[in-house]
């Protein structure tokens, strides 16, 4: 029977999960009596019923690994949200200084505007000023 859940490794993936390191650790290192305690009795008629338990565990190992990755992933995902957070806060602050300054340029700009069209009208009012002196001036004598 294939398994259930298949797990896609990368390369910064650490392989087994931590318990089935310390369960092949200890199996390597003990002897016949420890072996029963760690893997149950091993004769004839318990065979089936111990492949049935190794392959539950097995399962049990890789549900165990893909959640410890999902759970990575889960942690990774929490921190780039973050960053992200980060910013759009930088971006909204950036927005509102532009407009803030966009704003007071306007007005900066408006009043250079104001201050040009004065000039212009008092410039011409002087001219027109002096061309009616000048007419008045001369008709009167």
């Amino acid at each position: 029977m294939p398994p259930k859940f298949k797990r896609h490794l990368n390369d910064d993936d650490v392989t087994g999960s931590v318990k089935s390191e310390r369960r092949n650790l200890l199996e390597d290192d003990s002897d016949e009596e420890e072996d029963f305690f760690l893997r149950g009795p091993s004769g004839p008629r318990f065979g089936p019923r111990n492949d049935k338990i190794k392959h539950v565990q097995n399962q049990v190992d890789e549900v165990i690994d893909v959640m410890q990755e999902n759970i990575t992933k889960v942690i990774e995902r929490g921190e780039r949200l973050d960053d992200l957070q980060d910013q759009s806060e930088s971006l909204s602050d950036n927005a509102a200084a532009f407009s803030s300054r966009s704003k007071q340029l306007r007005r900066q700009m408006w009043w250079r505007g104001c201050k040009m069209k004065a000039s212009v009208a008092l410039v011409a009012v002087v001219l027109s000023l002096v061309i009616i002196i000048l007419i008045v001036v001369r008709y009167r004598i």
